[in-house]
């Protein structure tokens, strides 16, 4: 395969690129016109997964790959023209997300949330918490989240047990979830929306964790069924701590606000300084394999 060009939104992306033979790294500015040259674009690395990043995929005449700069892929599978392959960053957010899950389980169990309402009050509110050491903890999802998290939370002496979907070594399938959860004190939710994981922590799952289980989702929030989350909160016998929601961003007015035992962030778990650098590393691996003629390593598939 000869050079190809690559249309990149980023300085950063323009000097990871500029390093791979066989890459022509074309700079452009997101609400601004292409380049001329953009007409002869193979590849485009989009800063955006709206309709104006799907816009710009279905505009360019030689366009034959979309290589993102998230691991979630889900507004552009199916969205594409014929012959256009995807490829996702997994690989590069996973160490950030899964501090975020580290970070979630022991604000909760230590009760962080609490302690800073009584700070806010002016209150000396000492008592005891739970810890985080001894959980046991399912982790729905296999892939590199998955194995960032189980790595980080090895030093807690944690057990965690892989759930994908389907059995492999060291990993169960998602057939035997239902069996699993009675056995752990935390769910971490780790997959990536696809047609087969959306809504999947619905009801029937979420009953299926034992009284006082707490449900961490650093996936995406249209896995979890709100509804029935909202009603295991209101109860009292579940706990959550959520990066993402569905709707996202949530509404002022929305009942998971003032649903008791749930902490709420505003989809940061991968927003770090170093993660825009993090995603052209993998960016580059991938279309130095693409650039060869080889399979882009993280190209898409319906998995987890």
């Amino acid at each position: 395969m000869g050079d190809i060009v690559v249309l990149v939104p980023h300085e950063e992306g323009m000097t990871a690129l500029a390093a791979v033979p066989g890459i022509i790294p074309l700079r452009y500015d997101v609400g601004s016109e292409l380049p001329e040259a953009a007409e002869t674009a193979q590849v485009l690395v989009p800063a955006l997964a709206n309709s104006d990043g799907l816009a710009m995929a279905r505009s360019l005449p030689k366009l034959q790959l979309v290589q993102l700069l998230s691991a979630g892929a889900e507004n552009w599978v199916g969205q594409l023209p014929d012959g256009v392959a995807l490829s996702d960053c997994r690989g590069a957010h996973g160490g950030a997300t899964a501090e975020w899950v580290v970070g979630a389980l022991l604000a909760v169990y230590r009760d962080f949330p609490r302690f800073v309402r009584a700070q806010d009050e002016g209150h000396w509110d000492q008592h005891t918490t739970e810890e985080l050491a001894g959980k046991r903890v399912l982790i729905l999802g296999a892939g590199d989240l998955a194995e960032n998290t189980v790595h980080r939370l090895a030093p807690f002496d944690v057990e965690t047990t892989l759930v994908g979907r389907r059995a492999r070594p060291g990993v169960h399938g998602i057939d035997e979830v239902l069996d699993l959860l009675p056995l752990h004190d935390a769910c971490v939710v780790v997959v990536p929306l696809t047609d087969e994981t959306r809504g999947l922590v619905g009801a029937e799952f979420l009953a299926a964790m034992p009284d006082g289980a707490l449900l961490v989702n650093a996936a995406r929030g249209s896995v979890v069924d709100t509804d029935a989350l909202t009603a295991e909160l209101t109860s009292g016998r579940l706990r959550a701590a959520l990066d993402v929601t569905e709707p996202e961003p949530l509404p002022a007015d929305h009942p998971l606000w003032r649903a008791p035992g749930l902490l709420i962030t505003p989809h940061v778990g991968g927003s770090v300084p170093s993660t825009r650098r993090h995603a052209y590393e993998v960016v580059a691996e991938q279309l130095g394999a693409y650039v060869r003629g080889e399979q882009p390593p993280n190209l898409v598939e319906n998995g987890y």
